[in-house]
């Protein structure tokens, strides 16, 4: 079974103790504190690897830890540091936290290495804790806590052409025609269980890609069949082949199913259907110049006031063909070249950050948030990037900030204050 959803357990390294431990040699009396610092707690690193193609591997593995920082030693001693953990997965991966949905990374486009979470700082030892009042510090400090997720994972393929419709009506064949794709092609439903991706190379024809989504049925988008397995792979394609059986061979009515698979597309995503669509109306060998015409003719009637056009093709006889790839070269070149990469929705908050206290106060009409978490939430927020600043924004709304400023009767235009910084407030 091709695998392209996995749910692993993930945790970095706790950060090793600082040391406590005081100058001992023979002929130094009263010799200082020189307890050293306690070593980093090890990353957990995703990284794109180019020779994999599933998740595979972590439907067998489920727990992945990175190593603890050491404890530091005496005579100033660092602790060894943690080791960082590289998990390698196919392009196109995209880490979910489980419990939220919301996505922690896309390893697409750019993204070839992220560190989805950061070990422990070490504990610094007593050596840093000696004062002109304090000359014996007795105390270290401990190292940080180990950061965890458990991460939902899904392949989503990364493909400029998805090809959907029903099982059996010859997206295999096509892709295989095509294409340098050999998908496995027999007469039976739902023999692709995987999608295929296929590099264009058809008489002069070339230079983008193809992914067969395996068959969808109706109902697919409430999770019928293996439906939401199969419709994950269509959100990064840029434009939509929709193939039918134009000679009913199995009785199917290729307008029925060009509305069902579309109904299924908008249920699942609305926005896939605003996305360029061709149809192929494929098995025309099968069909005399009569019925070839007619069935055309009924497909351009019912469609093209959605502005999606009709080729006729044959994937046995390579009729048509040239034309349909010639259209779709010609769309892809008015889109956008970058792949769809989604971007980040999670940012990681330790359990006890979580718990640190805050206020929300009006002082001589400025509203005055305060506190350690507001403070230590400023202490790693970028502000000045586009990215740190919806954090920024999405940190005031999930700690129920914004709605104990509305209660307070905040307004457009009003002034917020936090440690220095200022902000006009705007609904």
């Amino acid at each position: 079974m091709f695998a392209d959803r996995a749910k692993i357990y993930i945790r970095s390294g706790k950060g090793g103790d600082g040391h406590v431990s005081f100058r001992r040699e023979l002929y130094v009396a009263a010799g200082g504190p020189d307890g050293g610092d306690g070593g980093k707690g090890g990353d957990i690193i995703f990284e794109v690897d180019k020779g994999l193609n599933a998740l595979t591997p972590y439907r067998h593995k489920t727990k992945y830890v990175a190593g603890d920082g050491e404890e530091g030693n005496k005579k100033r001693q660092h602790g060894k540091n943690g080791a960082d953990l590289v998990l390698k997965v196919p392009e196109g991966t995209v880490l979910k936290e489980y419990t939220t949905g919301k996505v922690v990374a896309d390893l697409s486009g750019e993204n070839k290495r992220v560190v989805v979470l950061k070990g422990g700082k070490g504990g610094l030892g007593n050596m840093h804790f000696a004062t002109s009042t304090m000359q014996v510090p007795k105390y270290a400090q401990p190292g940080q806590d180990a950061q965890e997720l458990t991460l939902l994972m899904e392949l989503k393929v990364i493909a400029d052409v998805g090809l959907v419709g029903f099982p059996n009506v010859g997206k295999s064949t096509f892709l295989s025609v095509i294409s340098n794709a050999r998908p496995e092609i027999a007469n039976y439903h739902f023999t692709t269980l995987s999608p295929h991706l296929g590099v264009v190379d058809y008489k002069g024809i070339d230079g983008f890609v193809i992914a067969d989504i395996p068959g969808l049925i109706e109902g697919a988008s409430e999770g019928a069949g293996l439906g939401h397995d199969f419709l994950r792979h269509i959100e990064r394609t840029k434009v939509l082949l929709h193939i039918v059986d134009a000679a009913s061979v199995e009785g199917r009515d290729p307008v029925d199913d060009i509305n069902i698979i579309r109904n299924e597309l908008k249920s699942y995503d609305e926005t896939l259907l605003e996305r360029p669509e061709i149809i192929a109306a494929n098995k025309l060998d099968a069909l005399d110049d009569d019925a070839k015409k007619a069935v055309i003719k009924r497909l351009e009637k019912e469609f093209k006031k959605d502005g999606i056009p009709v080729f006729g093709i044959s994937g046995v006889s390579g009729e048509g063909i040239a034309e349909l790839l010639g259209e779709i070269k010609k769309i892809l070149a008015t889109l956008p070249s970058e792949t769809t990469v989604f971007e980040p929705e999670f940012v990681y908050e330790n359990a006890a950050d979580s718990k640190l206290p805050f206020t929300v106060t009006v002082e001589d009409g400025v509203y005055v948030v305060e506190g350690p978490r507001i403070e230590k939430m400023l202490g790693y927020t970028n502000l000045d990037s586009e990215r740190g600043f919806e954090f920024f924004q999405n940190f005031l709304k999930d700690t129920g900030i914004l709605k104990q400023l509305e209660d307070l009767g905040i307004q457009d235009g009003d002034t917020v204050r936090m440690y220095g910084l200022h902000f006009d407030y705007y609904k």
